[in-house]
């Protein structure tokens, strides 16, 4: 699939399964603890008392054939992917709760809230997956500089 084409065609896609997975996420995750909420801080996250963390046994790819195809061609899902942010809600299997994860995972958080919403952070972001890879996207890169080390 050529992504750069087909990604204004997958985008609204794309925001629709975001937003209903975190909308999910967001009745059914826990909030932050203490230790949490200034980590949350410490990275960006303005309001962290909205976030909620829900532990999978794994990620969840989307039923759309062709959004499916389009996250595991470029690396934002599939079975090496251990964290995922929709919003102010965050996903991790289970056996991978780290600092270190949860830091960079609510680094995301931050650049959602500063696009605004889902459907404001996923164009830029994809993009820039699409365009550089998903380990050299931008947004990624700030996200792993942004990583506390685990003790």
């Amino acid at each position: 699939m050529d992504l750069k084409t087909a990604l204004p065609q997958l985008l609204l896609k794309a925001i629709a399964w975001a937003e209903a997975q975190a909308a999910q996420i967001s009745s059914s995750g826990r909030s932050l603890d203490e230790g949490e909420m200034e980590l949350a801080r410490r990275v960006g996250v303005a309001r962290p008392e909205r976030v909620r963390v829900a532990l999978v046994d794994a990620l969840t790819l989307p039923e759309d054939p062709e959004l499916r195809a389009a996250a595991l061609q470029t690396g934002l899902l599939g079975p090496g992917m251990v964290g995922l942010t929709l919003g102010q809600s965050i996903l991790i299997r289970r056996g991978y709760e780290t600092k270190c994860l949860l830091s960079h995972e609510l680094r995301h958080v931050h650049q959602y809230e500063q696009a605004g919403s889902i459907a404001g952070f996923l164009p830029g972001y994809l993009q820039q997956i699409v365009l550089v890879g998903y380990a050299d996207a931008p947004l990624e890169q700030d996200a792993r500089a942004h990583e506390v080390a685990d003790l």
